[in-house]
């Protein structure tokens, strides 16, 4: 596999994208482990270390961005290669950022899985980058702030649509926008959580500004 015995650990709160991942990635021959958000992908990685960790970003109780910063602010698990797909953050801010705190790769879904799996093998041949340093707790909350922040108003704006939508909305339509209302109302209370431990945070760290 490139790297000896390690694993492939993928983190995805949506039950089938992630076992299709799984499936797809023990088919080609990786001994996969998976999780379903950044609590239990750190809880793996303490069991054991992988080679590779495939994260989505935005996952209940920790997400990408918390995972990959506390990955990196540990110097035995710092050089790991982390790749995000991700349908919601696809601003060049969110990837930026990304890149900003220790992610290798960024890709959008749906992911195209040729290059996807042609990313997987070029770094695990590569091996563990050079460890770069992590960003500073009160820098990286400052930037994990805003990119949440401009990920909840853009919810407040798409739920509004809906509502507006579904006044005039009848039938298979109205069944439809009723899922997706449920569905982004679910991200929004979700960021609002994740927002209320990064402002938590920043006010234990004196950088609230």
């Amino acid at each position: 596999m490139g790297m000896g015995t390690g694993y492939l650990l993928v983190v995805e709160d949506d039950l089938d994208i992630l076992k299709f991942l799984e499936t797809t990635l023990t088919f080609r021959g990786y001994r996969v482990v998976t999780a379903r958000n950044g609590r239990e992908g750190l809880d793996a990685v303490r069991r054991e270390r992988p080679a590779l960790v495939i994260a989505d970003i935005m996952m209940p109780q920790l997400d990408g961005f918390g995972l990959v910063h506390r990955l990196r602010i540990e110097p035995r698990t710092r050089g790991i290669p982390v790749i995000f797909i991700t349908a919601t953050y696809v601003a060049p801010e969110d990837i930026e950022f990304a890149l900003n705190i220790g992610v290798t790769r960024f890709i959008q879904k749906p992911v195209d899985m040729e290059k996807f799996l042609e990313t997987i093998t070029e770094l695990l041949k590569q091996g563990e980058s050079a460890a770069m340093e992590p960003l500073k707790e009160v820098s990286f909350y400052l930037g994990y702030r805003k990119r949440l922040e401009a990920k909840f108003i853009e919810k407040e704006k798409q739920i509004t649509r809906d509502e507006h939508l579904l006044e005039t909305s009848s039938g298979g339509e109205g069944q439809s926008l009723h899922a997706s209302l449920r569905r982004t109302t679910a991200e929004r209370d979700e960021l609002k959580l994740l927002l209320d431990q990064v402002y938590q945070q920043l006010e234990k760290l004196g950088g609230s500004q």
